[in-house]
């Protein structure tokens, strides 16, 4: 007679499992701000709406919460491939937090789904440990997540990532692009590398077209090709938070884009009203070593390079003319994050002009 089947001969442990979850309180109280609440052994997070808490020192009369949703993508296939898992938990929450930004929001929380094919205790702390991590540069709260344990869908050894954002913005300065005008001037904050996007193509370029190895250094970059394309995507809220705290008065910036799959071809126009466009003017910007390198390693055209990556550039303000040199500086004097002005709003079809 066969033994009797359970849960564990079907590739799930519970005792591991809960091992697991043991783990993970401590990586996500960190997070925490004044305004979460503790709900023990509960089904959900919890966030008050209280107004005597204050948030970014604004009184909030008629707020407009602002959600973003969004994985890492095949920059995974590196994570699995080096058993280096600590950075990509970043990469979740820069993707949604980044895009909240652009509404002109402050982050509030952040959720995660973690979905494997076996539990790994110490895994799953990597990963939520770099989702901690990013939240803590984003200055939201992890309130509450998900952990799937998915027998046979995924191999052993990988895993997929999803986060969710959730923002929030007084209505009266929510950028639309409404208030973007011609002879606006458009500001590059820099990335820190090919952030999440892009890496189908890299991923071909660097292993299957040249044949390097992950630990191979490459002396273009001053580090290994795992350490160049792991980097972790580039948080902005801190360099946003600074511009806003000193011009307080004025409303000076116009629009914000996050610069992702599309690259600043497609992503800039999505912030501009009708009969604008924008001028970008190359060489206004450092375009840091990874992406000549692999331009070059690739044989890839330049329209192809502006389309799929970043180039440097890892968000685009658009702002008052007037004030864009001073902003300028104060980004990169306070926030410590490269900012270039690169270029300017014309009359237009919503598209980019490069000069």
């Amino acid at each position: 007679m066969s033994e009797p089947l359970d849960y564990r001969s079907a590739g799930v442990d519970l005792n591991t499992y809960d091992e697991t979850m043991a783990r993970l309180p401590p990586l996500m109280r960190r997070t925490f701000t004044p305004r979460v609440m503790e709900w023990k052994d509960g089904f959900a997070g919890l966030f008050r709406l209280d107004a005597h808490i204050g948030l970014l020192s604004r009184t909030y009369r008629d707020p407009v919460l602002v959600a973003s949703t969004d994985g890492v993508g095949t920059k995974l296939k590196l994570a699995f491939a080096t058993g280096r898992h600590s950075t990509v938990g970043v990469d979740l929450v820069a993707m949604s937090v980044n895009d909240c930004l652009c509404a002109g929001a402050e982050p509030l929380l952040f959720l995660d789904y973690v979905a494997m094919s076996k539990d790994d205790p110490e895994l799953t702390t990597q990963v939520v440990k770099g989702i901690s991590d990013g939240c803590i540069e984003a200055e939201c709260a992890l309130i509450g997540g998900e952990t799937a344990i998915l027998p046979e869908f995924y191999q052993p050894g990988e895993y997929d990532l999803a986060g969710f954002c959730l923002g929030v913005v007084e209505r009266k300065l929510l950028l639309n692009g409404q208030d973007v005008r011609a002879g606006d001037k458009v500001i590059g904050l820099a990335s820190s590398g090919l952030h999440s996007n892009g890496y189908s193509l890299a991923r071909k370029i660097v292993f299957d077209h040249a044949g390097l190895a992950y630990d191979d250094h490459v002396e273009a970059l001053g580090r290994t090709v795992a350490d160049e394309l792991l980097a972790p995507t580039r948080i902005y809220t801190r360099a946003l938070k600074e511009v806003y705290r000193n011009y307080r008065v004025k409303r000076i910036v116009h629009g914000i884009a996050h610069i992702t799959g599309g690259g600043l071809t497609d992503n800039t126009p999505r912030i501009l009203p009708e009969g604008l466009g924008v001028v970008l003017r190359r060489g206004s910007w450092d375009v840091p070593p990874v992406f000549p390198w692999l331009q070059s390693l690739g044989s890839i055209n330049d329209d192809e390079m502006f389309r799929v990556f970043n180039m440097g550039v890892g968000m685009t303000m658009i702002v008052a003319e007037y004030y864009a040199e001073s902003i300028v500086r104060h980004i990169n004097q306070k926030a410590k994050i490269p900012a270039w002005i690169i270029g300017d709003v014309v009359p237009g079809n919503r598209e980019v002009e490069w000069a």
